[in-house]
């Protein structure tokens, strides 16, 4: 097995020996060294966005002081729900290997099968009328002056 999955599992099994949540863990890997690793932790941080892959994610941003991960790795011991595709490609991770796939979560009663399905499903969202639109585009010019890194 490869050794960075390996890790993977065992952070799974931390997560659910810790009952910290699901039985999910990742490694984020950078030039063959492991950068950050993780558990679920939703039930620990009553965060449904604290997945595995998204707590890596965030260790291994804080740990190199950037939030651009497209000369790293992400090893995950199930497949990435949507929110963590997300994640993934919002750090520019380009290569990501996992294990299990949905057919393997829906045998425990997660949805990443339901939301992969219905992930542009936008049914209950509303826009706000258009007059908000100058607020909108002052953030975005602050954005554009201040912070754009």
């Amino acid at each position: 097995m490869n050794p960075f999955m390996r890790i993977a599992y065992d952070e799974a099994l931390a997560g659910i020996a810790a009952k910290d949540g699901g039985p999910f863990g990742a490694v984020v890997v950078k030039d063959g060294a492991i950068i950050a690793q993780g558990h679920n932790e939703v039930l620990l941080r009553c965060d449904p966005s604290a997945h595995a892959e998204v707590v890596a994610i965030r260790k291994a941003c804080e740990k190199l002081g950037r939030v651009d991960l497209s000369d790293c790795e992400l090893y995950a011991s199930a497949k990435p729900c949507p929110m963590c595709k997300g994640a993934i490609q919002w750090a520019r991770i380009p290569t990501v290997y996992y294990s299990g796939d949905y057919t393997d979560t829906t045998k425990l009663d997660f949805d990443d099968d339901t939301f992969a399905k219905d992930v542009d499903a936008e049914e209950n969202w509303h826009q706000i009328d258009q007059e908000h639109f100058g607020i909108l585009v002052d953030a975005f010019e602050a954005y554009k002056d201040e912070i754009r890194y």
